[in-house]
């Protein structure tokens, strides 16, 4: 079974998956980083064809790797469960567990950080926006809530070691 981390950007899902996959011996596998190996940066397909062809491209990278993967740690983009064929591949194969931060703490983590689009024009307001629609999403679709919140990534990833997996 796969474990699958999702949630907003900034709430840790890369530095946890990477302790997660440590602590179970398994491999880790981080979505936006199979879609920046065969296509290029995340930033450059937005700038050169939207923000539709870059879901498009995160729909097709997430399907071949609920196929390819059956025990594994595997971190998402922080849109790829507003498609719903995305959640349906990943539940084939995997648990979703949400890495749920509040604002505030979204926003210290992403502060300086000028890699992700959609945060572009006022962190905080972004930030606040995002969430606000993506909020329900990520706990509707998810089998396992983590509230991270003055963790630190181990303690996330031992916290899920524990209760969930």
């Amino acid at each position: 079974m796969n474990a699958v981390l999702c949630g907003m950007m900034g709430c840790g899902k890369t530095t946890v998956a990477a302790q997660l996959s440590e602590l179970l011996g398994v491999q880790s596998v981080d979505i936006d980083k199979l879609i920046e190996e065969r296509y290029g940066s995340i930033n450059a397909i937005f700038a050169g064809y939207g923000e539709e062809r870059f879901r498009d491209i995160e729909t097709e990278i997430t399907a071949e790797t609920a196929k390819k993967y059956t025990n594994a740690v595997i971190s998402l983009g922080g849109g790829c469960v507003l498609r719903q064929q995305n959640v349906n591949n990943l539940k084939a194969t995997g648990k979703i567990i949400y890495l749920r931060a509040q604002p505030r703490t979204l926003i210290d983590r992403l502060r300086g950080d000028n890699t992700r689009p959609l945060l572009q024009g006022g962190l905080e307001e972004r930030v606040h926006t995002i969430l606000s629609e993506r909020a329900h999403v990520y706990e509707s679709v998810s089998d396992f809530i983590i509230d991270t919140d003055g963790l630190t990534p181990l303690q996330i990833a031992q916290k899920i070691e524990e209760e969930i997996l």
